[in-house]
């Protein structure tokens, strides 16, 4: 497999490394932890799973990864979110029968039967509970049984939580229960979100918006208390108000600033005001001669939407046509590590059918000075 490694930066900050690589003590991108929690729940299977808690600020997607684990493996998510409950609610109610107290196993908990063999017990916001909560999850946690209860053999055990530091109740994690996990930091990637914001049909404007403004894609302050603010989350909220909201001028920008925060909402306001001098997409996959733009927003812009007809061509006949004319647009570009942000992010999003392409052997030849090929 070939993995893709620019060695100068632009002045918009795109960088893409040459695969995973965790120095101890560093945060790890989602694309990293993914692979983390595969590897855990697959573990359950031969008995070596260790649960994990992921850590990190609100809004970074930790929820999210762990919903895609289960959704690859097509099995459920319980997920319990710790904030809300009472001692009780964990370890269940006592009744009376006979001379002996029972204990009631709550229906929230996984059950073989009821939910299926094998998922992903989450126990969420578990650094915002009190201490008599995280009390009676030890023993859930660690030996994976309440009393009577027992998790299935086949459910992987993950937690999440935010940092001391971050805006919210946040609790110090007690030193018994941070014992009983594996401990993963969560850092936002930008490349990492456009991968997954292709995958999921994200606003081909926003996602040009990011790769201009990188900085952008998390900026969270907890001193000054924000509401909205930028977050991989709160960009997906974003997203969907262009849609709901991208023919009604008169209250766009006041509904994105609603996602993002005041000043977030307003650039990309802007940037997708300023779109109308975007060149003819469909002329560039037709393979039609179209000047590349001058300006560095509209080239984002161009990029992704050429990554979008990328993706959308995969299904038709023609696709190592328009693969080939993308990739003749790319080597255009002034800036030449701007062509190599496109044809990475058409890496990412096609595969390797990319290599198959006759022209790109050539524009990997012309770039060959700002690239590595790993094999």
């Amino acid at each position: 497999m070939h993995f893709f490694s620019v060695l100068r930066t632009m002045s918009g900050g795109y960088r893409e490394t040459a695969g995973p690589r965790r120095v101890e003590g560093e945060k790890m991108r989602p694309s990293q932890l993914l692979t983390v929690l595969e590897t855990e729940f697959q573990s359950v299977q031969h008995g070596q799973h260790t649960p994990v808690m992921l850590w990190g600020p609100p809004g970074v997607g930790k929820s999210q990864i762990v919903a895609q684990v289960a959704e690859r493996h097509q099995v459920p998510v319980i997920d319990v979110r710790l904030s809300q409950m009472e001692p009780t609610d964990l370890r269940g109610i006592p009744f009376r029968v006979g001379e002996q107290v029972e204990w009631a196993v709550p229906s929230m908990l996984p059950d073989a039967t009821r939910h299926g063999p094998n998922g992903v017990l989450f126990l969420d916001e578990i650094t915002s509970v009190p201490p008599s909560v995280s009390a009676a999850a030890y023993q859930l946690i660690l030996d994976r049984r309440l009393g009577a209860y027992e998790v299935p053999p086949g459910w992987a055990i993950f937690a999440a939580g935010n940092r001391q530091g971050d805006r919210g109740v946040t609790y110090s994690m007690p030193a018994p229960l941070a014992n009983r996990f594996s401990h993963y930091e969560l850092d936002v990637n930008l490349d990492d979100w456009v991968a997954w914001a292709y995958a999921h049909g994200i606003d081909e404007r926003l996602i040009a918006f990011l790769r201009f403004r990188p900085e952008l894609l998390f900026e969270f302050d907890p001193a000054h208390n924000p509401v909205a603010f930028p977050s991989p989350r709160s960009w997906e909220f974003a997203h969907r108000a262009l849609q709901k909201f991208g023919n009604r001028s008169e209250v766009l920008v006041e509904a994105l600033q609603a996602c993002v925060g005041p000043a977030a909402g307003i650039e990309l306001h802007a940037f997708v005001d300023n779109l109308d001098k975007l060149p003819d997409i469909d002329a560039i996959t037709r393979g039609e001669s179209v000047p590349v733009p001058k300006e560095t927003d509209l080239q984002y812009a161009v990029a992704s939407a050429l990554v979008g007809r990328a993706i959308r061509a995969r299904s038709n006949g023609d696709a190592n046509t328009v693969y080939g004319h993308i990739i003749d647009y790319a080597g255009g570009f002034p800036q030449r590590e701007m062509g190599v942000m496109l044809i990475s992010d058409m890496h990412r999003a096609i595969g390797q059918d990319l290599f198959q392409v006759p022209q790109f052997s050539r524009w990997a030849k012309a770039v060959a000075d700002v690239m590595l090929f790993d094999m």
